[in-house]
Protein backbone atom coordinates (compact mmCIF):
# COMPACT_ATOMS: atom_id res chain seq x y z
CA UNK A 1 0.00 0.00 0.00
CA UNK A 2 1.72 3.22 -1.12
CA UNK A 3 1.24 6.50 0.90
CA UNK A 4 -1.94 8.69 0.97
CA UNK A 5 -3.58 5.21 0.05
CA UNK A 6 -7.00 4.18 2.04
CA UNK A 7 -9.45 1.13 1.94
CA UNK A 8 -13.22 2.23 3.03
CA UNK A 9 -15.56 -0.30 4.24
CA UNK A 10 -17.40 -1.03 1.30
CA UNK A 11 -14.27 -2.07 -0.63
CA UNK A 12 -13.50 1.16 -2.27
CA UNK A 13 -9.77 2.42 -2.71
CA UNK A 14 -9.16 6.86 -2.14
CA UNK A 15 -5.98 7.72 -3.46
CA UNK A 16 -5.41 11.17 -1.41
CA UNK A 17 -3.11 12.37 -4.15
CA UNK A 18 -3.22 11.63 -8.22
CA UNK A 19 0.30 10.86 -9.79
CA UNK A 20 2.01 8.28 -11.55
CA UNK A 21 1.75 5.68 -9.42
CA UNK A 22 -1.71 5.54 -9.40
CA UNK A 23 -1.34 4.81 -13.17
CA UNK A 24 -2.33 1.49 -14.69
CA UNK A 25 -5.13 -1.18 -14.32
CA UNK A 26 -7.21 -2.35 -11.49
CA UNK A 27 -9.24 -4.99 -10.78
CA UNK A 28 -11.03 -5.87 -7.16
CA UNK A 29 -11.76 -9.25 -5.94
CA UNK A 30 -14.26 -9.90 -2.95
CA UNK A 31 -14.24 -13.18 -0.84
CA UNK A 32 -14.99 -14.34 2.63
CA UNK A 33 -14.77 -17.22 4.82
CA UNK A 34 -15.78 -19.44 2.33
CA UNK A 35 -13.44 -18.08 -0.48
CA UNK A 36 -14.03 -15.83 -3.56
CA UNK A 37 -16.34 -15.91 -6.94
CA UNK A 38 -13.35 -14.12 -8.71
CA UNK A 39 -12.18 -10.88 -9.71
CA UNK A 40 -13.98 -7.99 -11.19
CA UNK A 41 -13.36 -6.92 -14.87
CA UNK A 42 -10.16 -4.08 -15.19
CA UNK A 43 -10.56 -0.70 -15.24
CA UNK A 44 -8.20 1.50 -16.41
CA UNK A 45 -6.94 4.96 -14.12
CA UNK A 46 -5.87 7.68 -16.32
CA UNK A 47 -4.71 11.12 -15.05
CA UNK A 48 -6.16 14.42 -16.75
CA UNK A 49 -5.64 17.82 -16.18
CA UNK A 50 -8.57 20.08 -15.03
CA UNK A 51 -8.84 23.91 -16.90
CA UNK A 52 -6.62 26.23 -16.10
CA UNK A 53 -6.61 29.95 -17.96
CA UNK A 54 -3.65 31.32 -19.93
CA UNK A 55 -5.45 34.21 -20.81
CA UNK A 56 -7.46 36.16 -18.55
CA UNK A 57 -9.94 39.35 -19.01
CA UNK A 58 -9.33 42.51 -17.26
CA UNK A 59 -11.67 43.78 -14.89
CA UNK A 60 -13.43 46.10 -16.71
CA UNK A 61 -13.59 47.48 -20.36
CA UNK A 62 -14.92 51.18 -21.38
CA UNK A 63 -15.46 51.14 -25.26
CA UNK A 64 -17.73 53.66 -27.59
CA UNK A 65 -21.04 52.28 -28.85
CA UNK A 66 -20.97 51.23 -32.18
CA UNK A 67 -17.00 50.55 -32.17
CA UNK A 68 -15.74 46.98 -31.92
CA UNK A 69 -14.48 45.27 -28.61
CA UNK A 70 -12.33 42.21 -28.25
CA UNK A 71 -12.39 40.39 -24.90
CA UNK A 72 -9.58 37.55 -24.97
CA UNK A 73 -10.01 34.58 -22.91
CA UNK A 74 -8.16 31.54 -23.25
CA UNK A 75 -7.59 28.57 -21.38
CA UNK A 76 -5.70 24.65 -21.49
CA UNK A 77 -5.89 21.22 -19.80
CA UNK A 78 -6.16 17.85 -20.20
CA UNK A 79 -8.10 17.10 -22.48
CA UNK A 80 -8.47 20.64 -24.20
CA UNK A 81 -11.40 22.83 -22.53
CA UNK A 82 -14.18 24.15 -24.47
CA UNK A 83 -14.39 28.05 -23.91
CA UNK A 84 -18.17 29.74 -23.56
CA UNK A 85 -18.77 33.13 -23.27
CA UNK A 86 -22.64 34.16 -21.64
CA UNK A 87 -23.63 37.52 -20.19
CA UNK A 88 -24.92 37.69 -16.26
CA UNK A 89 -28.76 38.02 -16.33
CA UNK A 90 -29.23 37.91 -19.70
CA UNK A 91 -32.27 36.16 -20.81
CA UNK A 92 -32.15 33.95 -24.70
CA UNK A 93 -28.83 33.39 -26.74
CA UNK A 94 -27.28 36.80 -26.83
CA UNK A 95 -25.45 38.16 -30.31
CA UNK A 96 -21.77 37.68 -29.07
CA UNK A 97 -19.68 36.20 -31.09
CA UNK A 98 -16.47 33.92 -30.17
CA UNK A 99 -13.41 33.88 -32.62
CA UNK A 100 -10.82 31.10 -33.01
CA UNK A 101 -8.61 32.20 -30.27
CA UNK A 102 -11.71 31.98 -27.77
CA UNK A 103 -12.15 35.62 -27.67
CA UNK A 104 -15.44 37.51 -27.28
CA UNK A 105 -16.39 40.16 -30.01
CA UNK A 106 -18.67 42.49 -29.58
CA UNK A 107 -19.15 44.35 -32.93
CA UNK A 108 -21.28 46.80 -33.28
CA UNK A 109 -21.27 47.24 -29.50
CA UNK A 110 -24.45 47.84 -28.80
CA UNK A 111 -26.16 49.41 -25.09
CA UNK A 112 -27.51 45.85 -24.38
CA UNK A 113 -24.62 44.16 -24.44
CA UNK A 114 -23.23 46.15 -20.76
CA UNK A 115 -22.66 44.35 -17.95
CA UNK A 116 -21.46 41.53 -16.96
CA UNK A 117 -19.75 38.67 -19.01
CA UNK A 118 -18.20 35.31 -17.74
CA UNK A 119 -15.95 33.08 -19.87
CA UNK A 120 -16.07 29.70 -18.84
CA UNK A 121 -13.44 27.10 -19.61
CA UNK A 122 -14.98 23.54 -19.43
CA UNK A 123 -13.46 19.59 -20.10
CA UNK A 124 -14.07 16.46 -18.54
CA UNK A 125 -12.32 16.68 -15.28
CA UNK A 126 -13.80 20.33 -14.50
CA UNK A 127 -14.98 23.96 -15.31
CA UNK A 128 -13.72 27.14 -14.01
CA UNK A 129 -14.82 30.59 -14.76
CA UNK A 130 -13.78 34.00 -14.63
CA UNK A 131 -15.80 37.93 -15.31
CA UNK A 132 -15.22 40.70 -16.44
CA UNK A 133 -17.38 44.22 -16.67
CA UNK A 134 -18.54 45.78 -20.12
CA UNK A 135 -19.06 49.33 -20.05
CA UNK A 136 -20.99 50.74 -23.11
CA UNK A 137 -19.70 54.60 -23.34
CA UNK A 138 -22.06 57.00 -25.10
CA UNK A 139 -25.84 56.00 -24.29
CA UNK A 140 -28.25 56.76 -22.51
CA UNK A 141 -28.08 56.10 -18.82
CA UNK A 142 -29.18 52.37 -17.61
CA UNK A 143 -32.76 52.22 -15.31
CA UNK A 144 -31.82 52.59 -11.73
CA UNK A 145 -32.31 49.40 -9.17
CA UNK A 146 -33.29 48.64 -5.32
CA UNK A 147 -36.27 51.27 -5.03
CA UNK A 148 -37.46 51.19 -2.25
CA UNK A 149 -40.24 53.50 -0.16
CA UNK A 150 -40.64 54.53 3.36
CA UNK A 151 -43.93 55.44 4.57
CA UNK A 152 -44.06 58.36 6.90
CA UNK A 153 -46.58 60.51 7.95
CA UNK A 154 -48.53 61.83 4.84
CA UNK A 155 -45.24 61.47 2.93
CA UNK A 156 -42.51 59.10 1.81
CA UNK A 157 -39.43 58.86 1.51
CA UNK A 158 -38.00 57.00 -1.87
CA UNK A 159 -34.56 56.30 -2.21
CA UNK A 160 -32.41 53.91 -5.04
CA UNK A 161 -29.22 52.79 -6.79
CA UNK A 162 -28.04 54.12 -9.39
CA UNK A 163 -27.67 52.52 -12.87
CA UNK A 164 -24.81 53.05 -15.49
CA UNK A 165 -24.52 56.80 -16.15
CA UNK A 166 -23.79 55.77 -19.78
CA UNK A 167 -20.62 57.91 -19.70
CA UNK A 168 -22.49 61.57 -18.92
CA UNK A 169 -23.22 63.29 -15.76
CA UNK A 170 -26.76 61.72 -15.04
CA UNK A 171 -29.96 63.29 -12.84
CA UNK A 172 -32.78 61.50 -11.44
CA UNK A 173 -36.57 62.32 -11.01
CA UNK A 174 -39.08 60.60 -9.23
CA UNK A 175 -42.75 60.04 -10.47
CA UNK A 176 -45.63 59.26 -8.22
CA UNK A 177 -49.58 58.74 -8.42
CA UNK A 178 -52.36 57.78 -6.30
CA UNK A 179 -54.47 54.50 -6.49
CA UNK A 180 -57.53 55.30 -7.18
CA UNK A 181 -60.49 52.51 -7.07
CA UNK A 182 -62.67 54.30 -9.64
CA UNK A 183 -60.11 56.63 -11.97
CA UNK A 184 -62.37 58.99 -13.84
CA UNK A 185 -59.86 58.31 -16.68
CA UNK A 186 -58.76 55.09 -17.96
CA UNK A 187 -55.07 55.81 -17.02
CA UNK A 188 -53.45 57.76 -13.98
CA UNK A 189 -52.01 61.55 -13.85
CA UNK A 190 -48.38 61.28 -12.86
CA UNK A 191 -46.30 63.50 -11.47
CA UNK A 192 -42.79 64.08 -11.46
CA UNK A 193 -40.14 65.71 -8.92
CA UNK A 194 -37.17 66.80 -9.65
CA UNK A 195 -34.50 65.27 -7.98
CA UNK A 196 -31.15 67.50 -6.26
CA UNK A 197 -27.93 66.69 -8.23
CA UNK A 198 -25.85 64.24 -6.86
CA UNK A 199 -28.92 62.68 -4.68
CA UNK A 200 -29.69 59.35 -4.03
CA UNK A 201 -33.44 59.14 -2.23
CA UNK A 202 -36.29 62.31 -2.40
CA UNK A 203 -38.91 63.33 0.56
CA UNK A 204 -42.41 63.44 -1.33
CA UNK A 205 -44.79 65.35 0.73
CA UNK A 206 -48.30 66.64 0.85
CA UNK A 207 -49.84 62.82 -0.03
CA UNK A 208 -52.88 61.55 1.07
CA UNK A 209 -53.24 59.72 4.39
CA UNK A 210 -54.91 55.81 4.05
CA UNK A 211 -54.23 55.91 0.03
CA UNK A 212 -52.42 53.83 -1.96
CA UNK A 213 -49.03 54.97 -4.00
CA UNK A 214 -47.18 54.22 -7.43
CA UNK A 215 -43.16 55.25 -7.37
CA UNK A 216 -41.25 55.17 -10.14
CA UNK A 217 -37.29 56.16 -10.83
CA UNK A 218 -36.32 57.79 -14.22
CA UNK A 219 -32.83 58.77 -14.96
CA UNK A 220 -31.75 61.00 -17.53
CA UNK A 221 -28.75 62.74 -19.33
CA UNK A 222 -27.57 64.79 -22.49
CA UNK A 223 -28.74 62.17 -24.42
CA UNK A 224 -31.91 61.70 -23.69
CA UNK A 225 -33.82 59.33 -21.07
CA UNK A 226 -33.14 55.89 -19.85
CA UNK A 227 -36.06 53.34 -18.96
CA UNK A 228 -38.27 53.83 -15.39
CA UNK A 229 -37.58 51.90 -12.52
CA UNK A 230 -39.84 48.66 -11.21
CA UNK A 231 -43.20 50.31 -10.01
CA UNK A 232 -43.45 50.02 -5.77
CA UNK A 233 -46.64 50.44 -4.05
CA UNK A 234 -46.85 51.86 -0.50
CA UNK A 235 -49.18 53.42 1.71
CA UNK A 236 -48.06 56.96 3.54
CA UNK A 237 -49.27 57.26 7.46
CA UNK A 238 -51.97 59.68 8.31
CA UNK A 239 -50.61 62.39 10.91
CA UNK A 240 -48.79 65.32 9.13
CA UNK A 241 -45.33 66.29 11.11
CA UNK A 242 -41.91 68.13 9.79
CA UNK A 243 -39.49 65.00 8.41
CA UNK A 244 -36.24 65.20 6.34
CA UNK A 245 -34.84 62.61 4.35
CA UNK A 246 -33.41 59.83 6.62
CA UNK A 247 -30.00 59.60 7.13
CA UNK A 248 -28.29 55.97 8.18
CA UNK A 249 -27.85 56.17 11.96
CA UNK A 250 -24.76 55.65 13.86
CA UNK A 251 -26.98 53.64 16.50
CA UNK A 252 -30.34 52.49 16.69
CA UNK A 253 -32.27 53.98 19.36
CA UNK A 254 -35.42 52.09 20.42
CA UNK A 255 -37.88 54.46 21.99
CA UNK A 256 -41.10 53.01 23.60
CA UNK A 257 -43.56 55.43 23.37
CA UNK A 258 -47.22 53.99 24.62
CA UNK A 259 -50.78 55.61 23.67
CA UNK A 260 -52.58 57.26 25.94
CA UNK A 261 -54.80 55.25 28.28
CA UNK A 262 -58.50 55.64 29.96
CA UNK A 263 -59.99 57.93 27.08
CA UNK A 264 -63.18 59.44 28.12
CA UNK A 265 -65.89 61.55 27.16
CA UNK A 266 -68.94 63.48 28.85
CA UNK A 267 -71.44 66.14 27.94
CA UNK A 268 -71.26 69.86 29.30
CA UNK A 269 -73.08 72.75 29.20
CA UNK A 270 -70.00 74.00 26.06
CA UNK A 271 -69.40 70.56 24.58
CA UNK A 272 -67.90 67.25 24.60
CA UNK A 273 -64.92 67.23 27.32
CA UNK A 274 -62.91 64.71 26.88
CA UNK A 275 -60.47 63.50 29.41
CA UNK A 276 -57.35 60.82 29.62
CA UNK A 277 -54.54 59.58 31.70
CA UNK A 278 -51.30 59.90 30.26
CA UNK A 279 -48.57 57.16 28.95
CA UNK A 280 -47.58 54.65 31.56
CA UNK A 281 -44.40 55.19 33.45
CA UNK A 282 -42.10 52.78 31.35
CA UNK A 283 -42.92 55.40 28.85
CA UNK A 284 -40.81 58.35 27.64
CA UNK A 285 -42.55 61.52 28.24
CA UNK A 286 -45.01 62.94 25.52
CA UNK A 287 -44.17 66.62 24.10
CA UNK A 288 -47.78 66.41 22.84
CA UNK A 289 -50.93 65.02 22.06
CA UNK A 290 -53.30 64.78 18.50
CA UNK A 291 -56.83 64.66 18.25
CA UNK A 292 -58.52 62.23 15.93
CA UNK A 293 -62.11 61.82 15.17
CA UNK A 294 -64.73 60.47 12.63
CA UNK A 295 -68.37 60.69 11.63
CA UNK A 296 -70.70 58.33 10.72
CA UNK A 297 -67.95 55.56 10.10
CA UNK A 298 -65.92 58.13 8.09
CA UNK A 299 -62.20 58.43 8.04
CA UNK A 300 -60.29 59.61 10.82
CA UNK A 301 -59.05 62.66 10.50
CA UNK A 302 -56.79 65.23 12.80
CA UNK A 303 -59.33 67.47 14.38
CA UNK A 304 -56.60 69.13 16.85
CA UNK A 305 -52.53 68.63 16.94
CA UNK A 306 -51.36 70.88 19.20
CA UNK A 307 -52.37 69.34 22.79
CA UNK A 308 -49.85 70.08 25.06
CA UNK A 309 -48.13 67.23 26.54
CA UNK A 310 -49.23 68.20 30.71
CA UNK A 311 -52.91 68.43 29.89
CA UNK A 312 -55.19 65.56 30.20
CA UNK A 313 -58.37 66.86 29.17
CA UNK A 314 -59.64 69.12 26.11
CA UNK A 315 -63.12 70.15 24.97
CA UNK A 316 -64.48 69.94 21.95
CA UNK A 317 -67.40 72.02 20.52
CA UNK A 318 -68.68 72.68 17.31
CA UNK A 319 -70.29 68.61 17.01
CA UNK A 320 -72.63 68.35 14.42
CA UNK A 321 -76.48 67.64 16.07
CA UNK A 322 -77.83 64.21 15.80
CA UNK A 323 -74.33 62.41 14.26
CA UNK A 324 -72.23 59.77 15.67
CA UNK A 325 -68.82 60.47 16.44
CA UNK A 326 -65.34 58.06 17.27
CA UNK A 327 -62.67 60.10 18.98
CA UNK A 328 -59.21 58.57 19.59
CA UNK A 329 -56.10 60.48 20.88
CA UNK A 330 -52.01 60.00 19.87
CA UNK A 331 -49.00 60.84 21.72
CA UNK A 332 -46.34 61.82 20.19
CA UNK A 333 -42.47 62.94 21.42
CA UNK A 334 -40.14 64.19 18.72
CA UNK A 335 -40.51 62.48 15.48
CA UNK A 336 -42.20 59.31 17.31
CA UNK A 337 -45.65 58.67 17.76
CA UNK A 338 -47.59 55.88 19.85
CA UNK A 339 -50.09 53.47 18.83
CA UNK A 340 -54.10 55.44 19.19
CA UNK A 341 -55.78 55.40 22.41
CA UNK A 342 -58.57 53.69 23.25
CA UNK A 343 -61.80 54.80 20.73
CA UNK A 344 -64.68 56.45 22.42
CA UNK A 345 -68.02 56.81 20.73
CA UNK A 346 -70.21 60.46 21.38
CA UNK A 347 -73.92 60.72 19.69
CA UNK A 348 -75.06 63.98 19.16
CA UNK A 349 -78.70 62.89 18.91
CA UNK A 350 -80.91 65.44 21.37
CA UNK A 351 -77.83 67.93 21.98
CA UNK A 352 -77.34 71.34 21.17
CA UNK A 353 -75.13 73.19 18.94
CA UNK A 354 -72.23 74.96 20.16
CA UNK A 355 -69.37 77.09 18.49
CA UNK A 356 -67.64 75.42 15.99
CA UNK A 357 -63.99 76.28 17.47
CA UNK A 358 -62.23 73.80 18.97
CA UNK A 359 -60.39 74.85 22.34
CA UNK A 360 -59.27 74.02 25.76
CA UNK A 361 -61.58 74.06 28.77
CA UNK A 362 -60.70 76.99 30.42
CA UNK A 363 -63.18 79.82 32.15
CA UNK A 364 -62.92 83.68 32.53
CA UNK A 365 -62.50 84.64 36.00
CA UNK A 366 -65.91 85.59 37.30
CA UNK A 367 -64.79 89.44 38.21
CA UNK A 368 -63.34 89.72 35.03
CA UNK A 369 -66.60 88.29 33.20
CA UNK A 370 -68.59 90.99 34.67
CA UNK A 371 -66.39 93.81 34.08
CA UNK A 372 -66.39 92.80 30.65
CA UNK A 373 -70.29 92.48 30.62
CA UNK A 374 -70.29 95.96 31.84
CA UNK A 375 -68.20 97.66 29.93
CA UNK A 376 -70.23 96.31 27.38
CA UNK A 377 -73.71 97.31 28.46
CA UNK A 378 -72.09 100.61 29.23
CA UNK A 379 -70.85 101.03 26.25
CA UNK A 380 -74.25 100.42 24.13
CA UNK A 381 -76.22 102.31 26.51
CA UNK A 382 -73.71 105.43 25.59
CA UNK A 383 -73.95 104.73 21.28
CA UNK A 384 -78.24 104.83 22.11
CA UNK A 385 -78.01 107.96 23.94
CA UNK A 386 -75.24 109.78 21.52
CA UNK A 387 -77.59 108.46 18.47
CA UNK A 388 -81.24 109.22 20.37
CA UNK A 389 -79.42 113.61 21.24
CA UNK A 390 -78.30 113.47 17.58
CA UNK A 391 -81.88 113.00 15.91
CA UNK A 392 -83.41 115.30 18.56
CA UNK A 393 -80.91 117.97 17.48
CA UNK A 394 -81.56 117.55 13.68
CA UNK A 395 -84.85 117.79 14.38
CA UNK A 396 -84.75 121.28 15.98
CA UNK A 397 -82.20 122.69 13.60
CA UNK A 398 -84.96 121.71 10.60
CA UNK A 399 -87.75 123.05 13.04
CA UNK A 400 -85.68 126.63 12.56
CA UNK A 401 -84.94 126.33 9.07
CA UNK A 402 -88.65 125.58 8.32
CA UNK A 403 -90.07 128.77 10.52
CA UNK A 404 -87.51 131.35 8.60
CA UNK A 405 -88.46 130.11 6.04
CA UNK A 406 -92.13 131.29 6.31
CA UNK A 407 -91.12 134.35 8.04
CA UNK A 408 -92.12 137.39 5.69
CA UNK A 409 -88.89 139.10 4.85
CA UNK A 410 -88.83 142.68 6.62
CA UNK A 411 -88.73 145.88 4.86
CA UNK A 412 -86.37 148.85 5.73
CA UNK A 413 -88.50 152.56 4.29
CA UNK A 414 -86.06 155.72 4.53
Amino acid sequence: QLPGWSLRPDGSIVVATGNDDALGLYRCTPYNSYGTAGESRPTRVLLKDPPAFTVRPKEEYFQEVGRELVIPCAAHGDPPPTITWVKVGSVGKSSAQVDGNSSLVLHPLIKEQHGVWECTATNQVASVTTATSVHVLGTSPHAVTNVSVLPLLLAANISWEPGFDGGYFQRFSVWYTPLVRSPPRAHHDWVSLSVPAGAQHLLVENLQPDTSYQFSVLAQNKLGSGPFSQIVTSVPRGFPVTTVPPEPPAMTVHVFLSPPRALTANETVRGVLLRWDPPGRASVAPSGYALELRQDKGGWEVLERSIPGTDTQVLVPGLIKDAFYEFRLVAFAGSYISEPSNTVNVSTAGMEVYPSRTQLPELLPQPVLAGVIGGICFLSVAVIFSTTAACIMNRRRAARLRKRRQDPPLVFSP
